[in-house]
């Protein structure tokens, strides 16, 4: 399991976890329970948490004697012309082409992302030398598409952004991993460690997670178990589970029994 490496554009990743900077009561809990996920990246909406301005509480002083890397997003906007200018501005301030790209199609209630304005973004961002990680919905067809517009990893939603239902349907995340070769991280929707480690043994590459952690009683607790979740469910996929069965088999075989007379 130690070179089990994730590879993502031109970065490479020990922890298959990634962890969100919102929803937290302040900068020192997001950096505590950061820490104590192991994570190796956070995403930051660059629309509402300050990475830019100097003379505001900044989160990059938080984490600048750390080996975590930011991951900007588009949180807020509806549509490619956005992103694609906030990202620019971004990377103009932070040298950051590292991206998480998230279009919001529905913004009163599910929260669903515009596929099609991501699909037009992510073509134009990655011809721009953008790494594209791309939030989208649970289709393989569109997975499959971003993929071809240059994405560098492909991010499908398990339930709604924020809802805590976990993965709502498990054979499409597995469609879609079949039907990419980039990294495929689950994204929005996991509420707790089991949910995690789930998406790890349907063969997802990797998760992300804000609010399950962000806003559980113990959040430092709660990164811990997100932790050890995404690295039992790795391993569980690594190791093959063993193949379903309509009827029960006996542990130990019925040859060579004793016999009583």
């Amino acid at each position: 399991m130690e070179n089990d490496i994730l590879q993502i554009g031109n970065k490479n990743f020990k922890s298959r976890l990634i962890v969100g900077s919102g929803k937290y009561p302040d900068f020192k809990t997001t950096y505590d329970a950061t820490i104590a996920s192991e994570a190796e990246m956070i995403t930051v909406a660059v629309r509402r948490v300050n990475i830019t301005n100097p003379n505001e509480e900044n989160l990059l002083d938080y984490f600048k004697h750390t080996n975590i890397s930011f991951l900007p997003n588009s949180a807020g906007c509806i549509n490619a012309k956005e992103a694609i200018t906030l990202f620019r501005l971004t990377k103009e301030a932070t040298g950051i082409d590292f991206i998480k790209l998230e279009i919001i199609g529905d913004t009163q209630k599910t929260l669903y992302p515009d596929v099609i304005e991501t699909l037009n973004a992510c073509e134009v961002l990655a011809k721009e030398g953008f790494n594209v990680l791309a939030y989208t919905n649970d289709d393989p067809v569109m997975a499959k598409k971003l993929e071809n517009a240059g994405a560098s990893a492909i991010m499908p939603l398990a339930a709604p952004i924020g809802s805590g239902l976990g993965i709502q349907n498990r054979y499409n995340i597995a469609f879609i991993k079949a039907a990419v070769k980039i990294p495929v991280i689950v994204d929005a929707g996991v509420g707790c460690a089991s949910d995690s480690a789930i998406a790890m043994e349907l063969g997802a590459d990797g998760v992300l997670t804000n609010t399950a952690i962000a806003q559980a009683k113990n959040p430092i607790l709660m990164a811990q178990a997100m932790r050890d979740a995404i690295k039992a469910g790795r391993a569980s996929y690594l190791a093959g589970r063993i193949p379903k069965k309509p009827y029960a088999t006996a542990s130990s075989p019925n040859d060579g029994l004793l016999e009583f007379s």
